[in-house]
């Protein structure tokens, strides 16, 4: 029998969808790896079927996976996934997430949401699994 000392469910349950990008908190770079320096970040949308970088307190679509020189993006909108935990974010075991914002008030992070305000409990998504690691928080949406 072997023994299994590492859990990883990243990936799992994942689904995938095409969105256009607002060319402002998400741009594309050909020099960048998968299109843009902002690939890995948490989105929200700003526009019908167009994502951005989430804010304070934004629902959370997705991570952004890849961008196209077309303006186009593949976020991933389901599954479990890792995302940057926000500047000085609380990262609670089992929370739902919303959008925080990182250091110097950079967009496209996370963190728990706060059950005493109604707006980010209607806002709230999924669930923290794994806070061991800010930069990489594992959640599942």
């Amino acid at each position: 029998m072997s023994e299994r000392t590492n859990v990883s469910n990243i990936g799992v349950g994942a689904n995938y969808r095409t969105y256009k990008i607002d060319n402002s908190t998400i741009t594309f770079d050909r020099d960048e790896e998968n299109g843009s320096a902002q690939v890995g970040l948490a989105v929200t949308f700003s526009a019908a079927d167009t994502v951005e970088l989430t804010a304070d307190a934004d629902p959370v679509v997705g991570k952004l996976i890849k961008v196209e020189a077309d303006n186009k993006a593949t976020v991933q909108t389901e599954g479990t996934m890792t995302l940057p935990g926000g500047d000085g974010a609380t990262l609670t075991l089992n929370a739902p997430i919303v959008g925080d914002l990182g250091a110097d008030s950079a967009k496209g992070y996370v963190r728990a949401a706060n059950s005493a305000q109604a707006a980010e409990l209607l806002a709230c998504r999924g669930r923290i699994e794994n806070a061991g690691t800010a930069t990489a928080v594992v959640v599942t949406l």
